[in-house]
C-alpha cells in the first residue's frame, strides 16, 4: 500500500505518516515549494517518507505528484485551518480549504480513479449548531469563511463520489489537540502559556472566550479513524469525536491545576481574541464511526490537558 498525504507537516499528517509507516505503507508528503523547510513535526521519519513539491493551490502539480509516486490512497489534510485567520484571509482560505479539494479530486479522476481518497472535514462545519449532539445527518451552519470553505470542500467529494463513483469519504473530526499543535490554538496557547508562567518566563494569559464549548480529542487517536475510513467496502463519511464537551475554562483549570497553580491569579480575558461570530456548543455523536469502524478514543480529556502541558514543560526546559 502506498499512500499520499497532503499536509503531511502539520499535527494530523505527522501522526498519520507515522501510523501509517508502522503499518508497512510506503508514504509520500506533499509540500509547498518555500524557500525555507520546516519538517519538525516528521523529524523523526524524514528519512523514511518520499517529499514531493506540489501544491493544493496548482492541480498540474497534483496531477504530477500522483503520476511520480502512483498511490493507492490519498489523504487530503492541507488547509488553511486557524479559524481566526479565515476573517482576515478569507479568499485565500476558501481557495485553500474548499477548492484545493476539487483540484485533488480532479487529479484523481484524470489520473487513476480507482485510488481511495480521505477529506479533512470539519466540526466547524456545523457552526451554529441544528441540534446536539451533531452527527452525519445534522444540518451545516457555517459561522466563519473557514467553516464555509470546509463545507464544499466536503461537498464536492459527496459530489464526486457519487459523479464519478470513486471511492471518496470526508470525516468529519471535532477539535483533536497534541502537543504537535500549532501555537495559535487555543488548546496549545493555554499548555505553553501555562508552561512559561510556570517556569517563570510569563506572568499572564490572555485568552478570548472562556465559555466556548468543544468536543476535544487526542489527534493520534483521530489518525486511525481516518485510515479505517479507507479501509472500508463502502465509501462513507463519519463524525469522529469523543462524545463529551468541555469549556475552554474547564481545559484552562485543568491545564494550571496540573503545575499547582491558580488560573483566575494569571488569565487574562482579551476581547481582541474573541471571534466575529461565535460557536458555542459543539460536540459530535460517533456512534456511526464506533459501530462501522470499531473506532473510540482512547486518551481522555485530563490525559490530553496533561499530555501537552508536561511537553511544554519539557520543551522550555530544554531551551536556553
Amino acid at each position: 500500500m502506498k499512500a499520499l498525504i497532503t499536509g503531511i507537516t502539520g499535527q494530523d499528517g505527522s501522526y498519520l505518516a507515522e501510523f501509517l509507516l508502522e503499518k508497512g505503507y510506503e508514504v509520500a508528503g506533499v509540500v509547498r515549494r518555500s524557500s525555507t523547510e520546516k519538517f519538525d513535526r516528521i523529524e523523526g521519519i524524514r528519512d523514511r517518507v518520499t517529499i514531493l513539491q506540489a501544491d493544493v493551490h496548482d492541480q498540474t502539480s497534483m496531477i504530477d505528484a500522483l503520476r511520480t509516486f502512483d498511490p493507492t490512497e490519498v489523504y487530503n489534510l492541507a488547509a488553511q485551518s486557524f479559524v481566526p485567520t479565515s476573517w482576515a484571509q478569507p479568499v485565500l482560505t476558501g481557495d485553500f480549504s474548499g477548492l484545493g479539494v476539487t483540484r485533488v479530486l480532479e487529479a484523481i479522476r484524470q489520473v487513476n480513479p480507482k485510488i481511495r481518497f480521505y477529506q479533512a472535514s470539519s466540526s466547524e462545519m456545523f457552526g451554529k449548531v441544528r441540534e446536539v449532539p451533531q452527527k452525519e445527518t445534522t444540518p451545516f451552519y457555517p459561522r466563519s469563511p473557514y467553516g464555509a470553505a470546509k463545507v464544499y470542500g466536503h461537498w464536492i467529494t459527496v459530489n464526486y463520489r457519487e459523479s464519478y463513483d470513486l471511492f471518496a469519504v470526508s470525516g468529519i473530526l471535532f477539535n483533536h489537540e497534541s502537543p504537535r499543535r500549532g501555537l495559535e490554538f487555543v488548546t496549545r496557547k493555554i499548555s505553553h502559556g501555562v508552561a512559561r508562567i510556570a517556569r517563570g518566563k510569563a506572568k499572564e494569559l490572555r485568552l478570548g472566550n472562556l465559555d466556548s464549548r468543544r468536543d476535544w480529542g487526542f489527534a493520534g487517536d483521530y489518525i486511525q479513524a481516518m485510515w479505517r475510513m479507507l479501509q472500508g467496502d463502502e465509501p462513507r463519511d463519519y463524525v469522529v469525536a469523543t462524545g463529551v464537551t468541555h469549556s475552554v475554562r474547564d481545559f484552562v483549570q485543568k491545564a494550571f491545576g496540573h503545575v499547582g497553580l491558580d488560573w483566575e491569579k494569571h488569565v487574562v480575558v482579551d476581547p481582541n481574541f474573541l471571534r466575529p461570530a461565535e460557536v458555542d456548543h459543539l460536540i459530535g455523536d460517533a456512534t456511526k464511526a464506533r459501530n462501522e469502524l470499531a473506532w473510540s478514543p482512547k486518551v481522555t480529556f485530563d490525559e490530553l490537558v496533561a499530555m501537552m502541558v508536561d511537553a511544554d514543560l519539557k520543551l522550555l526546559g530544554s531551551e536556553p
